[in-house]
């Protein structure tokens, strides 16, 4: 039998843009045709160190907040990092982004710690600016399902 691979969703929402973009994200990875992958959702203020050492990928979702990630994913690397940055190097990554403006401020930030921690992103960060409709929503399910189908598969 072929072990499961581990998924992990991080967001933050304050009020509601990015967590609909984070459902959408985990419906994707949990498409029934992908069969080979447990993805373990956590809101930024729960998620820990053990939940990334268990990942074998991950998704990191955030408001742009004042041209920043929210303080909640902020504050959730502040609590990990010291503690994987040597057990969770090159830690394949995707980001999305629910953004007022145009969100380079919150995907900069975020860059900027998951270098020092030597993650390796995969896909281009999906930054949704304004309100959210069926397509941004989709294309949220797409990069859901190219995370879980790419472990499936063992592209990740």
């Amino acid at each position: 039998m072929t072990p499961r691979r581990h998924l992990l969703v991080v967001f933050h929402s304050q009020s509601g843009g990015a967590a609909a973009m984070g459902d959408a994200v985990v419906e994707g990875a949990r498409r029934p045709d992908i069969e080979g992958v447990d993805v373990r959702v956590r809101p930024a203020l729960e998620a820990d160190a053990s939940d990334v050492r268990w990942a074998e990928a991950l998704v990191l979702g955030t408001p742009e907040n004042f041209g920043y990630m929210s303080g909640a994913v902020k504050y959730f690397f502040d609590r990990v990092y010291y503690e994987v940055i040597d057990t969770a190097r090159g830690l394949p990554y995707a980001l999305f982004v629910k953004a007022g403006h145009d969100g380079a401020g919150a995907v900069s930030s975020v860059e900027r710690i998951v270098t020092g921690l030597a993650w390796r992103r995969v896909q281009p960060p999906l930054v949704v600016v304004g309100d959210l409709r069926d397509d941004p929503l989709d294309a949220c399910r797409d990069l859901g399902m190219t995370m879980a189908a790419s472990l499936d598969v063992g592209l990740l």
